[in-house]
């Protein structure tokens, strides 16, 4: 699964529009103060976190796209 397809499978599945941020895909205006994140780094790695009060709590750091998206996916719907 990449970016494009986890935003649409998270809609699809409920997940309501400001639960997550997904830089270029899906940016919600005015962005969110708390809310799930997946985003590439200018190394190339995918980071999938957290964003509360203002810090960004990574909990997964991978080369893997489809691995980042797996993990959003998990943690917004619990499967």
């Amino acid at each position: 699964m990449n970016r494009y397809e986890v935003r649409d499978a998270l809609l699809a599945a409920g997940a309501p529009r400001h639960a997550f941020v997904i830089d270029g895909v899906h940016e919600p205006v005015p962005p969110p103060p708390d809310h799930w994140f997946l985003r590439r780094r200018d190394s190339g790695d995918w980071e999938v976190g957290a964003y509360e009060r203002g810090e960004h709590d990574v909990r997964l750091r991978t080369p893997s796209e489809a691995d980042a998206c797996a993990l959003l996916y998990r943690a917004l719907t619990g499967t």
